[in-house]
């Protein structure tokens, strides 16, 4: 939405068909595209349909994301177990049991939406770009990827990965005119967090965080704009994170 404010044609891909095109309907009738970013034929279909109807691609943002789910489940009793701890000046004695427990499928299924999506997305539009000689590229990492989230190693290794990824081919595709750069957002309001955090793990988090609530979607709307601007031309593989004074980079 705030890229066609900015007065972007947008292209909104999705898995979920509906949110792809209740989302591009939001985005200045944009065009919704159903892909699964996961699958890297998906992503090259996609972005071969978007060109075709909207032109070139200018700017490619990799925002795909999937929360934790049953993992998430099976972590948040023992979380709030150890908030309680805390809150009665005991000993931390339960245990997450996060990385014993988790299961491959959980594992892959992570790491492939938001770290191979990530790969297929950057790749797919790199090609587009380069022939053209410019370009913009924006990966949505996370403070988890900074300094990693305890209970969700997944999650964490996915964004981390992001991360390296992003400072690495930042430095090759500048050479050919493309800039690429990174967002590591603290917790937002956004139905990923509260479908991951309980709310009395929500309430721990706004209380570690300096400024004292969540982030709100708009400011990291008003991020992705400056990142595709011209006012961040000397930004390149740079890690941009508005998190609140949660993590300090």
């Amino acid at each position: 939405m705030r890229l066609a404010e900015d007065g972007a044609r947008v292209a909104v891909i999705d898995v979920d068909v509906n949110a792809a095109a209740l989302t591009a309907k939001l985005a200045g009738e944009g065009l919704p595209v159903v892909a699964d970013v996961s699958d890297s034929s998906q992503v090259d279909a996609a972005l071969e349909r978007l060109e075709a109807e909207l032109g070139p691609v200018d700017v490619w943002i990799n925002n795909a994301g999937i929360s934790g789910g049953a993992h998430s489940e099976r972590v948040n009793p023992r979380a709030e177990q150890q908030l309680a701890e805390v809150a009665a000046g005991e000993v931390v004695t339960t245990a997450l049991e996060a990385t014993v427990r988790m299961s491959d499928e959980d594992w892959r299924t992570m790491l492939s939406v938001h770290l191979d999506g990530t790969f297929y997305g950057t790749r797919a539009a790199a090609r587009s770009m380069a022939a053209r000689g410019g370009g913009v590229i924006v990966n949505m990492a996370s403070i988890c990827g900074i300094e990693g989230c305890t209970g969700h190693p997944h999650y964490s290794a996915a964004k981390g990965g992001i991360l390296a990824f992003t400072r690495t081919v930042a430095k090759e595709l500048i050479q050919q005119g493309i800039r690429v750069n990174a967002i590591a957002p603290g917790f937002i309001d956004t139905q990923l967090v509260s479908g991951s955090l309980t709310e009395p793990l929500i309430g721990a988090v706004k209380m570690g965080t300096p400024q004292g609530r969540l982030g709100r979607p708009q400011e990291i709307a008003a991020t992705i704009s400056f990142l595709c601007s011209e006012e961040a031309s000397f930004f390149v593989g740079e890690t941009v994170s508005p998190n609140g004074g949660y993590v300090t980079v």
